[in-house]
């Protein structure tokens, strides 16, 4: 049975631990955070109505700090988005300060303790599990924050990490559909019910409920097969939300750390979908919003209807690492002594828009310190240097390097699986034109370098048919020639195309190999030919690859679901999926072997030719011949 003390759990919102700045928060743009929404700010109760306001955050991913560590600079992006949760406080003090501290409740969505060096330092370098204290559960405990649910990466590290994550909060980390292997009873608490005091009227029981994508059970086998379980969200929401109903919730929040548009990452190979929040909201009765997390997407505010009782139930997701905060308005009244939901809205705010706040940024200055300490440190040596500068036009060790490292985790994955047997290969695009690993003393810095984006791995069986097909759609990155002779790099790469009308970027055009010299696929790419007819003498280690043979590819994620529109990929079997981000594999990689040296994955792959005839490109920054 699931423990009664999860049905009487009752905590008011006003709690001593929370910290309410005593000054106002000015945003960049001057004016008090949330002056542009002020016609939401909390209406007085009174005529038994109420505004409850639900602050939300979600994947998180071990961002405390407005700080890129592989860049050691303060973190940028193209639309100059900010993140982590020290500008997160600032903004939720802002917001308990206009709606009123008694009227909000703070929850989170999941994916907490993995994402950055600095989470990885308090897992593998500094682990929590030997003293530490996780930077991520002081910040979130300064917050205040009321519940937060599990994220599917809140398993990477174990079950000894999570519950030590788990032990150092100040608040119940929720998941109804983590359950044990053997009882199918939840091994976190599934919800809690928290009381709001609206004046002198009648409490409001808020219930609060936790659920996981159950894609933990394959992303995380090896951590928690034969210990837990993880059913469907809609059916674990099913069991609880009527036992919070009869526990005596008047309204029921959902945290739910899976994507609002349905689709699956691992197609059937679970029997529950990935992305449930919208078939949770349809299904399952008596929800009146949910907090989406997972999908890394931003969603101010969307209606599902409920198809048994035709309600709204109001979704919303606060984008990722930090860089949203929801804002949800549940304005509340009482029919026939009973509080309900009589409207919804939500809103986000952004966290570049105000400064980080000093009280989480000052206490964890010395964890700061020591992660960047530990990014910039050395982990091992490189025999020869290695530049990526180079690799969207010609075979370089860098490419090489990612694809050997990546091949290498796959088949280590699989043995013991019918598609061991097959010949292994690997994708790897030229993210970074100014990536390089010095020869000599190579830092997590340098290493990250080559892979500046947080796409994890997967394996994928395709055929020689569509490995040439691949091979040809990542060709269209090239501009077509005359024929053979001597070209500028950019007069030859980056070409418009109809999906690309500014150009294709570096990040489209993939690099294919193999394990190591005697396991290599090579080809030559014809640029003085049309598009589709560009691969020559494609071979697996010096044999011409047959259209029915079968591969195994190594591949992100980010290509794996579609990205870039590459062919065969999304509907090609999946063998190995296991979350694990590349980038820091390559670092793992370097800290184990100790030493790189190329010319042990380095292989001549690939090059590019015209007509048949040799193609030499000169460097556009230097004008040096390669």
């Amino acid at each position: 049975m699931v423990d009664a003390r999860w049905h009487t759990r009752l905590l008011d919102t006003q709690t001593s631990r929370r910290k309410l700045l005593a000054m106002a928060v000015v945003g960049a743009a001057g004016m008090t955070v949330g002056a542009a929404t002020r016609s939401d700010a909390a209406p007085p109760a009174g005529g038994h109505t109420y505004r409850l306001t639900v602050l939300g955050t979600t994947d998180s991913h071990g961002n405390v700090y407005n700080w890129d560590y592989f860049k050691d600079a303060e973190y940028d992006d193209s639309t100059h988005n900010d993140v982590g949760l020290a500008k997160i406080s600032t903004l939720v003090s802002a917001m308990r300060k206009e709606r009123g501290e008694r009227n909000c409740l703070m929850l989170d969505a999941g994916d907490t303790i993995q994402g950055t060096p600095l989470a990885y330092y308090y897992a593998k370098i500094d682990p929590i599990t030997g003293g530490a204290k996780h930077p991520m559960a002081l910040a979130m405990n300064q917050i205040g924050y009321d519940a937060a649910a599990l994220g599917n990466h809140e398993f990477n590290y174990g079950m000894d990490t999570l519950r030590t994550f788990e032990g150092q909060l100040d608040f119940p980390l929720l998941g109804a559909n983590a359950v044990d292997w053997n009882t199918g009873e939840p091994v976190f608490e599934p919800y809690i019910i928290r009381t709001v005091r609206p004046g002198n009227d009648k409490p409001i029981r808020v219930g609060i409920l936790g659920l996981v994508t159950p894609g933990v059970a394959i992303w995380d086998k090896h951590n928690v097969e034969g210990k837990v379980r993880f059913e469907g969200i809609v059916e674990q929401a099913a069991r609880f939300v009527p036992q919070m109903k009869a526990a005596g919730a008047d309204i029921v929040i959902v945290s739910c750390h899976s994507g609002a548009d349905t689709s699956s990452s691992y197609g059937d190979a679970l029997p529950y979908p990935e992305n449930a929040s919208t078939l949770l909201a349809k299904g399952v009765p008596d929800i009146d919003a949910i907090l989406v997390g997972h999908a890394h997407v931003e969603i101010a505010e969307r209606f599902v209807t409920n198809e048994q009782t035709g309600k709204q139930v109001l979704l919303s997701e606060p984008l990722k690492w930090g860089m949203r905060l929801t804002v949800m308005d549940l304005d509340l009244k009482k029919v026939r002594g009973q509080w309900q939901v009589a409207s919804a809205h939500s809103h986000l705010l952004n966290a570049n828009t105000v400064p980080e706040d000093p009280a989480i940024a000052d206490m964890l200055r010395g964890d700061q310190k020591d992660v960047r300490g530990y990014v910039n440190s050395v982990i091992g040596t490189c025999l020869a240097a290695m530049s990526a500068g180079t690799s969207r036009y010609e075979d370089t060790a860098a490419m090489d390097f990612i694809n050997h490292v990546q091949a290498q985790a796959v088949a280590q994955a699989i043995a013991g699986q019918p598609e061991a047997g097959y010949p292994m290969l690997s994708i790897a695009a030229p993210f970074n034109r100014d990536a390089s690993i010095p020869a000599g003393d190579v830092t997590v810095r340098d290493v990250a370098g080559l892979y500046i984006y947080d796409n994890t791995l997967l394996g994928i069986v395709l055929t020689g048919a569509e490995v040439k097909a691949y091979l040809e759609f990542s060709a269209r990155y090239f501009k077509q020639v005359p024929g053979p002779g001597t070209y500028a790099a950019d007069s030859i790469t980056n070409a418009v195309t109809p999906e690309a009308p500014t150009g294709t970027p570096d990040y489209n055009y993939d690099i294919m190999g193999g394990v190591a010299a005697a396991t290599s696929l090579s080809y030559d790419i014809d640029i003085a030919q049309a598009v589709g007819s560009r691969i020559k003498n494609l071979a697996y280690a010096g044999t011409p690859v047959a259209a029915d043979q079968k591969f195994v590819v190594a591949i992100n994620n980010y290509r794996q679901s579609g990205g870039g529109g590459f062919p065969g990929v999304t509907t090609a079997p999946v063998v190995y999926n296991a979350q694990v981000e590349i980038r820091q594999l390559l670092i793992d990689w370097v800290a184990a072997n100790q030493v790189i040296d190329p010319s042990d994955f380095f292989v001549q792959d690939w090059k590019l030719v015209a007509d048949g005839g040799e193609v030499v490109v000169q460097d556009d920054g230097d004008g040096g011949r390669h």
